[in-house]
């Protein structure tokens, strides 16, 4: 990823945010950062301030760590995202690894309660 070969591991989640934003909008790819995902409980709002990192195409979540490594708590918390938004597909990416590769840095979590269809796109091949 570009991102992490320009910046390097373990400097603040927000620092990739914002280059993570430039370089998808490079590619007139849209995102936004910093989206509040609602709770509700009864039908009403529990104004909680939940916020995902970057929604992509408004169909993909990305959140952002920069941490030693994934503990089970983040991929709890990219699930539930997931779950309360009803989108299909997020990616945790850690940009305080070594190595950026699949598996150490970078880990694919499916809403496995999502119906509808998920488009190709969204599947990183590499």
């Amino acid at each position: 990823m570009k991102v992490y070969s320009k910046l390097g591991p373990g400097l603040l989640e927000s620092v990739y945010q914002k280059a993570l934003l430039i370089e998808l909008d490079k590619q007139g790819i849209g995102a936004e950062s910093e989206v509040p995902i609602e709770v509700t409980y009864d039908g009403m709002d529990l104004g909680l301030g939940f916020r995902m990192d970057i929604l992509v195409e408004d169909i993909l979540i990305l959140e952002l760590k920069s941490v030693s490594a994934f503990e089970s708590i983040h991929y709890k918390q990219l699930s539930n995202y997931l779950h309360l938004t009803n989108l299909p597909l997020g990616y945790l990416i850690n940009f305080n690894v070594e190595d950026f590769v699949v598996g150490k840095g970078f880990e694919k979590v499916k809403n496995l309660r999502y119906q509808g269809d998920i488009p190709e796109w969204l599947y990183y091949n590499g």
